[in-house]
């Protein structure tokens, strides 16, 4: 089914609430959605010119080498957020099927 995306539930205990995980990205996403990869985005912005200042008044090779890694990891992190939020989500949320039969 196209716009539709795949849930795997966690098994739990009784008494514990059931949680899905997502294993597929939904094809639209809400505003909701946007807001957080927003806020995710710009915690990851801060984190990469944190660890670009760091390493630069690192005396130590090592451990700049470290923070170094650190900041491209979080600059992957803002590139794959990026390249989510660069699909056309009025296109996609044009093609979803909508279930609106009357009752």
């Amino acid at each position: 089914m196209k716009g539709v995306y795949s849930v795997q539930q966690q098994q739990q205990t009784p008494g514990q609430m059931q949680q899905a995980i997502m294993m597929t990205p939904p094809a639209v996403m809400t505003t909701k959605d946007v807001l957080y990869v927003k806020d995710q985005m710009s915690w990851l912005l801060v984190a990469m010119k944190k660890c670009s200042h760091y390493a630069q008044e690192c005396a130590d090779p090592q451990i700049k080498q470290i923070i170094d890694r650190a900041g491209q990891m979080h600059q992957r992190h803002y590139n794959t957020l990026l390249q989510h939020c660069q699909n056309n989500n009025n296109s996609a949320m044009g093609n979803i099927p909508t279930n609106m039969s009357a009752q």
